[in-house]
């Protein structure tokens, strides 16, 4: 089985050979502003605006769903549905640990048919108040155990 291999850079600009697959997680009031996903929108307007779209139509657009959108060439952004709402001072973590497996398991799959690379910050740990040592099981258990390369990258 692969490990997942920890690089110091930025998860926009993935180095490896072939297609990539670049994945975070969105949540499922349609919000796209703050985090990693302002990265993403400073390379490329594809992605915000494909998942924008996609909450108006709300075909699909659920907890556990993913949407992969091509930024530019061999690179790829696959949007995770796997957040309820946001974070509040009140509310206990946005994150939705079952919804990141699901999510990730759908990746796996597409990264195999793409013959893809999957990179990737951190992803769960910033605003979505999540906990590494909860997601690295469930990258192990779905991308890692399909033989899916994965980078996550620390800026």
């Amino acid at each position: 089985m692969k490990t997942i291999q920890y690089l110091k850079g930025d998860a926009t600009a993935p180095q490896a050979k072939g297609i990539k697959i670049i994945t975070h997680i969105c949540n499922d009031i349609g919000g796209w502003g703050k985090g990693f996903v302002t990265a993403i929108s400073k390379r490329w307007k594809q992605p915000e605006q494909e998942y924008r779209d996609w909450f108006k139509n709300k075909e699909k657009f659920n907890l556990g769903e993913i949407q992969i959108v091509q930024a530019e060439g061999d690179i790829w952004v696959c949007n995770m549905i796997a957040q309820h709402k946001i974070i509040t001072h009140s509310e206990v973590q946005p994150i939705r640990y079952d919804a990141v497996e699901e999510c990730l398991l759908k990746l796996a799959d597409e990264a195999l048919q793409y013959n893809a690379s999957v990179h990737m910050p951190r992803i769960g740990c910033g605003l979505a108040g999540g906990k590494w040592e909860e997601i690295e099981p469930i990258i192990k258990r779905t991308l890692l155990a399909k033989n899916v390369e994965v980078y996550v990258c620390d800026f």
